[in-house]
């Protein structure tokens, strides 16, 4: 008879614990509400006690402000630090666009929503996260001044044009459910396609703006 081999469970990582304890209070938090979610709630979720729990958060205040951290850790590392990579803003908006919302459609929404219990957190907690959220609105606001400057944004304001798209990206978190009869890829290409369409002039209207002697020529001139 074959020796048996005991094998040994590969220990977490403590940034991976935390993360998996992020993402599954974040999916309780949603379908409970934060007010309702009990530090006992998270630590059945998560397959901890709740002692052990408190190894990794130090109360539910503290987790709220965790995950909203983590959720702009994220954007920071899989969005703004790749745009701002792309000096071309048309494609620095893709960048943006495009990136933040695969992630939520590849990864799920929960940790987005908890981005809105803003009011949970502590008054110096909230002004951290309210700053982080500032820092990425205007990276948004001041790429679409820049497409604005160069004809091709449509006739609105840059900053209500940010503010309706990063609606349109946290919203995708309330109706998209993974398994449906669209992947994500189809689903991601539509989306593009709606959210960029919304803000920006279709190609050869802005490329005539963009062309001072074409602007100004008669009809007949532009065919």
């Amino acid at each position: 008879m074959p020796r048996q081999v005991k094998t040994r469970a590969i220990p977490w990582r403590r940034e991976d614990r935390a993360d998996h304890i992020y993402r599954v209070a974040a999916e309780i938090m949603c379908q409970k509400g934060y007010e309702a979610t009990s530090m006992n709630d998270i630590a059945d979720g998560v397959g901890l006690t709740k002692a052990g729990i408190y190894h990794y958060i130090r109360g539910k205040e503290d987790l709220l402000f965790q995950i909203m951290t983590f959720a702009m850790d994220t954007v920071e590392t899989d969005v703004m630090t790749p745009a701002r990579q792309v000096l071309d803003p048309e494609h620095r908006l893709r960048t943006i666009v495009e990136r933040h919302a695969r992630r939520i459609l590849e990864v799920g929404g929960a940790v987005t929503i908890i981005l809105e219990e803003m009011p949970g957190l502590t008054p110096a907690h909230r002004r951290l996260i309210k700053n982080r959220k500032r820092i990425y609105f205007e990276l948004v606001r001041d790429t679409l001044v820049q497409l604005s400057a160069e004809g091709k944004l449509r006739e609105v304001s840059p900053a209500v044009a940010a503010f309706s798209l990063f609606g349109m990206i946290m919203w995708i978190s309330r109706w998209y459910r993974r398994g449906g009869a669209k992947s994500a890829d189809q689903v991601l290409s539509d989306f593009m396609e709606i959210a960029l369409n919304a803000v920006m002039k279709p190609a050869v209207e802005s490329s005539s703006v963009r062309d001072p002697v074409m602007a100004g020529a008669s009809p007949a001139a532009r065919q």
